[in-house]
């Protein structure tokens, strides 16, 4: 999966509300995805805004949370995501997950 293909799928899955009622945004070596979850309708882009949550991921890492493969809880344990700012926000991702 490239860039592209996450931003699109997290897209798709965030849909009008996502309940995260924050923004957060995904950085990884090769670009960011930005939820915006306080608009109406949500959004999701490539911008490099500043979050209520940034999350730090290898797009791999990413992709693999997307499919399923990864649970995002183990992904943090495991130290493949790293949290700055709001953990609730990071807590609601689950949700958004595969």
């Amino acid at each position: 999966m490239s860039l592209e293909t996450v931003t699109t799928t997290i897209r798709e899955r965030v849909g009008d509300d996502a309940g995260l009622g924050a923004t957060l945004k995904f950085k990884t070596g090769d670009g960011v995805v930005f939820i915006d979850g306080k608009s109406t309708p949500n959004s999701v882009s490539n911008e490099d805004k500043d979050a209520d949550c940034t999350v730090g991921v290898e797009l791999s890492d990413l992709e693999a949370m997307m499919a399923g493969d990864l649970a995002p809880t183990t992904a943090f344990m495991g130290g493949k995501l790293k949290v700055e700012g709001d953990m609730g926000v990071a807590m609601k991702l689950q949700g958004l997950m595969g």
